[in-house]
């Protein structure tokens, strides 16, 4: 499986970005989705995840409320909104090992290349 991210860039505190996330090969559809993100000089860490279906979710706590994860076919979304400085770091989409998601980087098999998002205050 092979994903790519795209969507970051600059936006001030308080708006929006929308992250994507496309599989190159079918299989992904199996597979639980998770966006990490991984700042300077600091572990990479989930954001959201989501199953194979889309039914169920999870989210940081740092995100819960302001950001949203969704998935089309073979495509996983991430809908950020009221972004603070905080948020700066590059953003990565991982295809889990399972149909569900977890929560640890050991659960996910395959990485995006990243995307940088920077929040500006």
């Amino acid at each position: 499986v092979q994903l790519q991210a795209s969507g970051g860039g600059l936006v001030q505190a308080g708006g929006s970005l929308r992250l994507s996330c496309a599989a190159a090969r079918r299989t992904s559809s199996n597979n639980g989705m998770g966006w990490f993100r991984q700042a300077p000089g600091k572990e990479r860490v989930i954001v959201a995840a989501i199953n194979w279906s889309g039914s169920s979710t999870y989210y940081a706590e740092s995100v819960k409320g302001r950001f949203t994860i969704s998935r089309d076919r073979n495509t996983v979304y991430l809908q950020m909104n009221s972004l603070k400085p905080e948020d700066t770091a590059t953003y990565y989409c991982a295809a889990a090992l399972r149909s569900t998601y977890g929560v640890q980087r050991e659960d996910y098999r395959y990485w995006g290349q990243g995307t940088q998002v920077t929040v500006s205050s």
